[in-house]
């Protein structure tokens, strides 16, 4: 370990450099406008493994799926295979006249790394090879064998991820599975994500007539497709209550009395939330009454519309609109199930519409939740490795967000223990302008991983297991 730590410090310039090199690459997915980009990262991500000492290197695909970049270290027999996720696209640069800083270049300001993609997900990239670097280029050897997958199309909800897991079964065989895509509590904090939420989206259709007409005609006489959809979405609004569609609740898994405890004793203030979340004097949180903002966003259900679309404002023109249409975006829970939700939705949605206005609504696509126990060796193994490598005692939390593949993948693999580890914090905006990546963070992250790879092949016969297999809510 004192070699591989003199290293990352020796080399660190290098890494920072390396994840420059990858952010420069604009290979956002989410257009299809930027295929020779995507390309491009690929092979940058391979070349930057090769660099690292992995082998058996390649870019591989799964019918027309983006690339995805794969490599290996195979060389320790008799020890455990760790499986490490990253993903090389990003999303696309939105309200540009907020960034501080040039998007595509990595620029460190205020002791925190700006790019879009510096923290989701190409600082992970960095961070995994920079640990594996560590080892092979002082040691020539690894104390475990290593796989390393850096998938390109994460932002366009891993359309491919599944068939491609299952083309490539026995390639990717693992014991445990280590994914850097989620996020710290704070700077400074290191955090293991045991939940995530899972996802159903939909789109809600409004339509009142064939055409639009004019309003000094039509105006008060043809129904309005926008206000009806208005009308209708307003009948999820919860004020700070439960959101009122009948059933939601039935299967929700409620947390544990020590759950509840813990979220009560993990760091965040009010001020501090609305500094994170930017939200406006005087507006208050729609949390609902005596619910801990962690247990609302964790392990509770949540309905956002995120878009809605009747005509531009841009173009607008004194006009009835026939037609309206709505994104709206529910994540769940444990236990919840993502076919019955939908149906949940659209009853509320599709019942006694205003006017009489056709209403269709039409899933757009569905991810479970996932939730595990952060116990057993190889729980245990990341633990100590994080308070090694951040110098501070980490904490399990849960995570409002959805991964779609690490339930599945972990079933895959016969059950191998899942290791999420943050690579944000609140601060990082990922998805919005000035996105970041804290660099102390940064580099705490990639020494843990090298304590990490320690921890796991020191264990005794290899076993990363709990006995029975974990399911239950965290010690």
């Amino acid at each position: 370990m004192k070699k591989s730590l003199a290293w990352l410090e020796t080399n660190d310039a290098n890494l920072v450099a390396d994840l420059g090199k990858l952010v420069a690459i604009p290979s956002i997915s989410t257009d299809g406008e930027h295929q020779k980009e995507i390309d491009q990262v690929a092979e940058l991500t391979c070349e930057q493994m090769r660099h690292a000492g992995l082998t058996n290197i390649g870019v591989l695909r799964s019918g027309n799926s983006n690339p995805y970049s794969y490599g290996e270290w195979l060389g320790a027999p008799g020890k455990p295979t760790v499986f490490l996720y990253a993903h090389h696209d990003v999303q696309p640069i939105n309200f540009t006249e907020d960034w501080k800083s040039d998007p595509w270049t990595l620029t460190e300001r205020d002791g925190r790394f700006y790019a879009r993609g510096a923290a989701d997900d190409k600082g992970a990239i960095t961070v995994q090879l920079g640990a594996i670097a560590s080892w092979l280029r002082t040691t020539g050897a690894l104390p475990v064998n290593v796989k390393m997958l850096v998938e390109g199309e994460e932002e366009v909800g891993s359309r491919n991820l599944q068939s491609f897991f299952q083309e490539h079964k026995e390639r990717l065989q693992s014991d445990v599975i280590v994914v850097c895509d989620t996020g710290n509590i704070e700077t400074g904090m290191p955090c293991i994500t045991y939940s995530l939420r899972g996802i159903v989206g939909c789109i809600v259709e409004v339509q009142s007539a064939t055409k639009p007409v004019h309003s000094g005609m039509a105006g008060g006489w043809l129904a309005d497709a926008a206000l009806a959809l208005n009308v209708i979405l307003s009948r999820l609004y919860w004020k700070n209550g439960k959101i009122p569609i009948p059933g939601f609740y039935d299967k929700v898994r409620k947390p544990t009395s020590k759950e509840r405890r813990v979220f009560r004793k993990l760091p965040g203030d009010e001020a501090s939330w609305r500094k994170d979340l930017g939200t406006l004097d005087g507006v208050g949180f729609a949390l609902q009454k005596n619910v801990h903002p962690y247990e609302q966003t964790w392990r509770l259900p949540a309905i956002t519309v995120i878009a809605q679309e009747a005509s531009s404002i841009k173009g607008a023109s004194n006009q009835v609109l026939p037609k309206a249409s709505a994104f709206v975006s529910c994540r769940i829970v444990p236990d919840q199930e993502p076919e019955e939700v939908l149906e949940q939705l659209r009853a509320v949605l599709t019942k006694d519409p205003p006017w009489g206005v056709k209403v269709n609504v039409k899933l757009v696509g569905d991810v479970k939740w996932w939730m595990t126990d952060p116990q057993g060796p190889a729980f245990s193994a990341a633990m100590q490795a994080l308070k090694k490598g951040f110098g501070t005692k980490p904490v399990a939390i849960g995570c409002g967000g959805s991964i779609g593949f690490v339930g599945p993948l972990a079933e895959l693999f016969g059950g191998a223990p899942a290791l999420l580890l943050g690579i944000e914090d609140p601060q990082t905006n990922a998805h919005a302008p000035n996105e970041s990546l804290h660099a102390g963070d940064f580099r705490k992250l990639t020494a843990s991983l090298a304590h990490l790879f320690d921890n796991l092949g020191a264990l005794p016969d290899g076993k990363v297991k709990a006995e029975p297999a974990a399911v239950a809510a965290p010690a």
